[in-house]
């Protein structure tokens, strides 16, 4: 293999319209606007090219001038994938494309994990890949807030789930306080990476009848029958920013890493 680079292109959903802390990407963190030091995060990583995927003018008028590029995509998207479909379509992306979505709420991801979820997918069979981290503790594995995956010898992903996953059947009958040794118990890293061409067929794929009882959007990829590569995250992601409160948490944590 050569030394090179592998090229990947990052796209970042934006939505305005957020319910529990509206106007989202165009908060303040650090005197920057919220989806800007997403961006940021996305050119540390070393992208090819960084696309905003907004449905909103402000946000759009926001990034002018930034250095990343800026797609007006539908308001009536029901995910981001389908917002990222359509930049795929937009920019007509070739089918061999590896797009990585990155949450708009993720200021704090690390470089060297959008890296790794790229390569993810370069280095194998499966038209999408993500990441996992090591769950520390019961109360983290007993969360359902918490998204549990098993996945199989090959790395691919067996399953996603808000219960407890896999279940040590001898070792928690007898004490659930502690996780019992030699068993993998993994916690997923919400960012995903698609070949371009894949991203465009995902969004077709009819909803399915796990997918919605979890209410994992993941679990269509599985039930049609489609593979997920996972790999573990070479670092830590910080938890995303949804409320107020994150802001607030997110905004002393940069103070105090000034």
């Amino acid at each position: 293999m050569s030394g090179e680079p592998l090229p990947f292109v990052v796209a970042i959903p934006a939505r305005y319209a957020s319910t529990r802390l509206p106007g989202k990407p165009l908060r303040q963190l650090g005197g920057q606007p919220l989806i800007l030091r997403v961006a940021e995060r996305a050119r540390q990583a070393g992208a090819a090219q960084v696309v905003v995927a907004v449905d909103d003018e402000r946000v759009a008028r926001a990034l002018d001038g930034q250095g990343v590029d800026v797609c007006m995509t539908s308001p009536a998207h029901a995910s981001g994938s389908d917002r990222l479909a359509e930049c795929a379509s937009h920019y007509a992306w070739p089918a061999a494309t590896v797009v990585v979505n990155l949450q708009g709420d993720e200021p704090f991801a690390p470089a060297s994990g959008i890296r790794a979820v790229a390569q993810a997918l370069a280095e194998d069979r499966a038209p999408m890949a993500t990441l996992a981290a090591p769950i520390v503790d019961t109360e983290e594995l007993f969360n359902p807030n918490v998204v549990k995956l098993v996945r199989g010898l090959d790395g691919h992903a067996l399953y996603f789930s808000r219960a407890p996953l896999p279940w040590a059947r001898d070792a928690f009958a007898a004490d659930r306080q502690a996780l019992p040794h030699g068993v993998e118990f993994l916690r997923h890293v919400g960012i995903y990476a698609y070949r371009a061409g894949f991203l465009a067929r995902y969004t077709q794929l009819p909803r399915t009848p796990l997918e919605q009882a979890e209410s994992l959007e993941q679990l269509r990829v599985l039930e049609h029958g489609h593979a997920i590569a996972v790999r573990l995250t070479p670092e830590p992601f910080p938890p995303g920013i949804d409320t107020p409160e994150d802001l607030q948490r997110a905004e002393q944590w940069l103070h105090s890493h000034a």
